[in-house]
């Protein structure tokens, strides 16, 4: 089991936040410099939610959301929330969340890992299922 210490636990769950924050911030404003920033740029992109695998590196999946209509553009109400971090150790960490793009809903799961002196997220695999009124 690692050895966790409770300053550097909250200073990393702070960074994580940060980090989370940017990645909805771009998710709502079809912003792909800012999920760049956030994304390594060797991450992964998962979701098998219509039983099919679906895999996309970073260069493949940053041209589709350039090109998605940003739903800030609409002033579609933001629906994002942090559900839950964990730290696997000093530079792992697994994030829950969830976020909508209408007509989509969203559960992430994304792992991060501190390198290059900040937190950065490696893999996101995602279960999208559809929004109802």
């Amino acid at each position: 089991m690692p050895s966790h210490s409770a300053p550097a636990d909250a200073r990393s769950l702070a960074e994580i936040s940060a980090v989370l924050g940017t990645y909805f911030d771009g998710l709502y404003r079809s912003d792909t410099e800012r999920l760049a920033r956030v994304f390594h740029p060797a991450a992964t992109y998962a979701c098998a939610s219509d039983g099919t695998l679906l895999i996309r590196t970073m260069a493949e999946y940053l041209p589709i959301v350039a090109a998605r209509p940003a739903p800030a553009d609409s002033n579609l109400p933001r629906q994002d929330r942090i559900i839950g971090i964990e730290l696997a150790g000093p530079v792992t960490a697994l994030a829950r969340v969830e976020c909508a793009i209408a007509p989509h809903g969203f559960i992430d799961l994304l792992t991060l890992i501190r390198i290059d002196g900040r937190w950065q997220i490696i893999a996101k695999v995602f279960h999208r299922y559809t929004l109802t009124d």
